[in-house]
């Protein structure tokens, strides 16, 4: 900071400087871009006589140019560019400079209180006011003198270098003999952060591990007495059946990432052959008591006539075994079986392969529904007559054979493995080949189950 009076800056003006401008005539500034390089400022030997007073001229013949960081930016303040005066101009020997355009290139907020008419500087780090008219200035709270008040000149508060030299830390040199005003200003680097040390990294935290929650697969078997089953085919017109049950197990398992069944089932048919008691062992059409259908007779496999059986106690069995694919929830799956049929009457065992849909209990469940279809369309074995005039004969006996099953299962508690199980179950066999009739088992049943 410079304060300039009176000529008394000749002193500090050449050495080590080196400045290119075009110089004005008196009374007009010269125009156009001026060089600069930064003036150091040498410390006397000794003190010299004071020069003699320098002449600035008086205004407005004294207006000064501003070189401001290299560049003219403009030398009549009598004309206005953009609206800001870049000039300066004398008083008393003290150059005044506009205030709001050298602060706002510094990056200063200027408030102007036309009231008071004082001007409010202000940027990080400085807080300047003036007051027109009042020879002081308050620099960061901190009030100094001026040798020149700031005053308004063609609309603009103009203020000494001085306020732009302390308040902002600026650089401000008078060329006297370019007629120059020279103002530097480079705002001040922040120092570099210093290095923040590495977070440590953070501990390592063994996730704890969650829990595989399975998904809850069957594995049951259940045994049921069928009741009072209902029975027509060759041997009973729809007699009632005894001592007849149904067993049957299921699980299911994963296999190459798909869900599967596997289930086994067997039923035992129980009921009675009657004989009519009013006639004899007599089949032979036409006598009375001997058509077709009365207890006793029985069509012949190939449906070659009827024989005579006496009264008996027919068992048939049935059992089959399917696997079955998932294919929605809950546990509905498709698959295929394969069925075996037999009996005590003399028939050959049948047997075939055939497809069907299963819905499985869910026994996790306190209450759960489920039901099959299956149905194979050729169950069939080979019969030879063994007596008579065919003896001997080899027959193909066949049937298309529809078993179906509904049912529900009712816990008995939720860790107890034991359960109540009870539905419907049937099956109806149609001829295929040589088949002396068509058939069908059906009956209630209720049972315990157990599942692990």
């Amino acid at each position: 900071m410079i304060r300039l009076s009176t000529g008394a800056l000749t002193a500090i003006l050449i050495a080590g400087m080196s400045l290119t401008a075009v110089a004005a005539p008196s009374g007009q500034a010269s125009q156009g871009n001026i060089g600069h390089q930064a003036i150091a400022q040498a410390t006397p030997m000794a003190s010299p006589a004071p020069p003699p007073p320098m002449n600035f001229g008086s205004p407005p013949s004294g207006q000064i140019p501003i070189l401001f960081n290299d560049h003219h930016v403009y030398s009549r303040p009598d004309v206005l560019k953009q609206g800001r005066v870049l000039a300066a101009l004398v008083r008393g020997g003290t150059i005044l400079i506009p205030l709001r355009s050298m602060f706002e290139q510094m990056g200063a907020t200027v408030n102007y209180d036309a009231g008071s008419k004082t001007v409010d500087v202000t940027k990080p780090g400085s807080d300047v006011k003036v007051t027109v008219g009042v020879p002081q200035v308050v620099i960061n709270g901190e009030t100094r003198p001026l040798d020149v008040p700031p005053m308004i000149y063609q609309g603009q508060v103009l203020v000494p270098v001085r306020v732009i030299s302390e308040g902002m830390g600026a650089y401000v040199q008078w060329v006297p003999d370019k007629r120059l005003v020279v103002v530097r200003y480079l705002p001040a680097t922040p120092p570099p952060a210093p290095p923040t040390a590495a977070p440590p990294p953070p501990p390592v935290v063994t996730p704890t591990p969650v829990p595989v929650v399975f998904k809850y697969q069957d594995h049951f078997v259940a045994g049921d007495y069928i009741l009072s089953p209902k029975v027509y085919n060759e041997f009973s017109p729809g007699n009632t059946g005894s001592s007849s049950y149904a067993l049957r197990g299921a699980f299911e398992f994963n296999l190459i990432n798909l869900p599967w069944m596997l289930e086994g089932t067997f039923e035992k048919w129980q009921y009675p052959h009657n004989v009519a008691t009013s006639f004899g062992p007599s089949c032979v059409v036409g006598l009375p008591g001997s058509s077709a259908g009365t207890q006793g007779c029985v069509t012949v496999i190939g449906g070659n006539g009827q024989a005579y059986v006496p009264a008996f106690t027919v068992n048939e069995w049935n059992g089959d075994g399917r696997l079955g694919l998932k294919i929605a929830d809950p546990r509905i799956y498709i698959g295929v079986g394969y069925m075996v049929h037999t009996g005590n009457y003399g028939y050959p065992s049948l047997n075939g392969v055939g497809f069907g849909l299963e819905k499985l209990p869910d026994l996790d469940q306190s209450f759960s529904i489920y039901g099959s279809a299956w149905y194979y369309p050729s169950v069939n074995g080979k019969f030879t007559v063994p007596s008579g005039p065919q003896a001997g004969t080899v027959f193909s006996l066949a049937y298309s054979i529809l078993r179906y099953q509904v049912g529900a299962t009712v816990g008995l508690g939720k860790s107890f493995p034991l359960f109540l199980d009870l539905g419907f179950i049937g099956d109806r066999g149609r001829n295929k080949t040589n088949a002396p009739s068509d058939y069908t088992h059906n009956g209630g049943y209720v049972g315990l189950g157990i599942k692990f």
